[in-house]
């Protein structure tokens, strides 16, 4: 493990756990490694033990952040009528929270996307004066119009890409269905901003679609969730914008490099949440390719980086990679390593060594197995196929007790009727609300680390 830091970048350090021993003939290895990052803000992410407050804004000192929030005003928002008002209620909670010198927008959401506040084509800066100023804008917000999520990040990439900062975060309501523009046309937004901002969804309500919510999140490496009832949604913008202001890092990647031969099967976040990275790798020179994590404050993430080595004989070893947590210079130059860990094979003639499992891969296996058999056991239970639901859905309450998720085996009680968790015996319940099941998806790749 090393550590390199820079007075103003969090001090971030590389942990890799994993068996090394192959047996003969032995090609996959497997490791799990840990980052964290300390000397920034409480964030959304794991957090430490003891992590300070959000930090605060130091007068005359150039704020490092911009947030856009998106707020759903389409005709949907008027039912019920509490809906638009909690909307705004939460927009303007999450404008309280923004620290001082940093610079804001709020755009509204309907088949267009229109600039609420500054709507000068920038942002504002926040103070006392500003933060007043947006908070009244937000009385023009109503309801009315269809739902084009794709212009709404495209004018959120425009006015943040005007900021000098380095810090772009954006926060997104929707309370539907994205209607009103094709799904290639929210992909291609997608893919033009992803890597310009990081953007954090909620789907309030039960007339949003999951899979829409999840991908937008997944996309921009931001966290997705529910609101079921609107009355929350000031307190969970609260939390969403001090998360925002806690980041002090932005655009680190995880970079792999590997020597001739060695070939990257996958590489996975597999907590706070998981998130499949391996599609994202940008080649960063001979052998290496970068793949992003986003911002950072005081936060521990886990990442299961999964690699083939060439054929070996017993007593042989070799690096099968190098991680290296990777920092780009905004003005063109060397990028900076932040921290880097060694994933190492060794093949051996003994078999207990060469067949033990580390514990944080199996943990981790089965919890990204756990997000994708709900996943899978949700879809067989909406086409009709209540035996696979049943099986799928058992084999996920069976995960999540073995691996001590709790929150996880509370969801899933409220789809399934639980016979016998250690077996996964359960029977589909006749009646599920539709909050529960659509919680049970939206939250189903959040994980939890090993038990100690």
């Amino acid at each position: 493990m090393a550590n390199f830091s820079k007075s103003n970048v969090p001090q971030f350090s590389v942990e890799v756990y994993q068996n090394e021993y192959l047996p003969e003939g032995g090609r996959e290895v497997n490791a799990i490694v840990t980052v964290t990052s300390t000397g920034g803000g409480t964030t959304g992410g794991v957090p430490l033990s003891g992590a300070a407050a959000t930090p605060t804004h130091v007068p005359g000192q150039a704020s490092k952040a911009a947030v856009v929030i998106m707020v759903d005003c389409s005709g949907s928002m008027d039912y019920p009528p509490t809906k638009m008002r909690n909307a705004r209620d939460a927009t303007a909670a999450a404008i309280d929270t923004l620290r001082d010198g940093t610079s804001f927008a709020v755009v509204g959401g309907t088949h267009v996307a229109k600039e609420v506040y500054p709507g000068n084509g920038g942002l504002a800066v926040a103070d006392a004066r500003t933060k007043a100023r947006a908070k009244e804008a937000l009385r023009a917000l109503s309801a009315g119009g269809g739902t084009a999520i794709g212009t709404w990040l495209r004018l959120t990439d425009r006015l943040l890409g005007a900021a000098d900062v380095e810090i772009r975060h954006g926060i997104l309501l929707t309370d539907g269905r994205n209607e009103h523009e094709a799904p290639e046309d929210l992909r291609a937004a997608l893919e033009s901003c992803a890597g310009r901002f990081t953007c954090d969804a909620r789907g309030v309500g039960t007339d949003w679609e999951v899979k829409e919510v999840t991908a937008i999140a997944s996309a921009l490496l931001g966290t997705a969730d529910i609101v079921a009832d609107p009355a929350g949604l000031a307190a969970d913008f609260t939390q969403m914008m001090e998360n925002a202001m806690g980041k002090e890092v932005a655009d680190v990647a995880l970079r792999l490099w590997t020597p001739v031969g060695v070939e990257i099967k996958f590489v996975k976040q597999v907590a706070p949440t998981v998130v499949d990275l391996t599609d994202r790798r940008t080649e960063a020179g001979p052998r290496a390719g970068d793949y992003p994590t986003g911002s950072w404050g005081d936060e521990s993430r886990d990442y299961h980086v999964c690699v083939q080595v060439p054929e070996a004989g017993i007593g042989q070893e070799m690096l099968a990679s190098r991680v290296s947590l990777i920092l780009p210079d905004p003005s063109g130059g060397a990028p900076q390593t932040l921290s880097q860990g060694l994933v190492r094979a060794v093949w051996t003639e003994d078999m207990v060594a060469s067949t033990s499992i580390n514990p944080q891969v199996a943990h981790y296996t089965g919890q990204a197995e756990l997000a994708q058999v709900i996943q899978q056991g949700l879809d067989a239970r909406k086409s009709g196929d209540f035996d696979g639901a049943t099986a799928k859905l058992g084999r996920a309450v069976q995960l999540a007790s073995a691996s001590g998720n709790e929150d996880t085996a509370k969801l899933l009680s409220k789809v399934v009727d639980v016979v016998d968790a250690a077996t996964g015996t359960v029977r589909l319940k006749a009646k599920v609300a539709e909050a529960d099941s659509m919680t049970l998806e939206t939250r189903s790749t959040k994980t939890v680390r090993v038990k100690k």
